[in-house]
C-alpha cells in the first residue's frame, strides 16, 4: 500500500518561506497527479496547490504567486516552496496524491492516497 511521508513544516515570522516535501513510497509516484490541501482548525481541507503527470500546476487564489509546487520523480519526491508567508496561512498542510475532489473532509475522501499532516505556523 502506497504511502505519502510530510516534512518541512515549521513555526515563522511573517514574510518567511519554508519548504514542505512530501515523499512517496510503494507507488508510481511519476503516474499520480500530486497536491496540497490545507486545513484551517475546525475547517475542512481545501486543494491550496496541486501538479499532473504532465507538469502542470494549479495554485488557489490565496497563494498564487507566492506558493511554488514541484517534484522530482527521480526521488518520488514533491514540494511546495512557500513564500511571503503570512499569518492566514498558518494551517496543517497535507500532501495528497491521485486527487479526487477539490475540497472536503481531510483523508481519504480526498484522495487516494495522504499524507499525515504538517503544522505551519505564521507569526505576525
Amino acid at each position: 500500500e502506497g504511502r505519502l511521508v510530510e516534512s518541512g513544516g515549521d513555526s515563522v515570522q511573517a514574510g518567511g518561506s519554508l519548504r514542505l516535501s512530501c515523499t512517496a513510497s510503494e507507488f508510481t509516484f511519476d503516474d499520480s497527479d500530486m497536491g496540497y490541501y490545507r486545513q484551517f482548525p475546525g475547517k475542512e481541507c481545501v486543494l491550496i496547490s496541486s501538479i499532473t503527470k504532465d507538469g502542470t500546476t494549479y495554485y488557489g487564489d490565496s497563494v498564487k504567486g507566492r506558493f511554488t509546487i514541484s517534484q522530482d520523480n527521480a526521488k518520488n519526491t514533491v514540494y511546495l516552496q512557500m513564500n511571503d508567508l503570512k499569518p492566514e496561512d498558518t494551517a496543517v498542510y497535507y500532501c495528497a496524491a491521485d486527487l479526487v475532489a477539490w475540497s472536503g473532509n481531510c483523508g481519504p475522501t480526498l484522495s487516494h492516497y495522504w499524507g499525515q499532516g504538517t503544522q505551519v505556523t505564521v507569526s505576525s
